[in-house]
């Protein structure tokens, strides 16, 4: 089992500055290293080290979906757990996330100490199981 850390990685995904800010900001204040991404497609074109991390992704930004990030990995022979954030909260939205396999799900705005707990939760439960 992987103990959550400093040398965790918690790679947030989302396209409103602001949000990445707050997260990022938020994730070092829980001992926990925070790297910001403002689309999927600038995620999945980077280096990211899958080893005791995990992405919190905004549902609904420009580009490809980030519905899709759990395949990709997947593709990529990665099992990084994905947990979303949305503003837009629906029954359509709770239904594709369930379906694509999220470690966790959260309406904006996110209470910090639910998602720290849900980031330590889906890194120490390995395999990852989904909700």
């Amino acid at each position: 089992m992987t103990k959550p850390t400093e040398n965790t990685t918690v790679y947030i995904i989302d396209d409103e500055p602001s949000v990445q800010r707050a997260l990022v900001r938020l994730m070092r204040a829980a001992g926990l290293g925070g790297t910001a991404f403002s689309s999927v497609d600038e995620f999945m074109s980077s280096k990211i080290d899958t080893h005791n991390a995990c992405v919190v992704a905004d549902v609904h930004m420009p580009g490809t979906s980030a519905l899709e990030l759990p395949a990709l990995l997947k593709r990529r022979g990665s099992a990084l757990p994905v947990i979303y954030v949305t503003a837009r909260d629906t029954d359509e939205t709770r239904a594709r996330i369930h379906r694509a396999g999220a470690a966790g799900y959260f309406r904006k705005p996110v209470d910090d100490q639910a998602l720290i707990d849900a980031i330590q939760w889906a890194i120490t439960n390995e395999p990852h199981q989904r909700c």
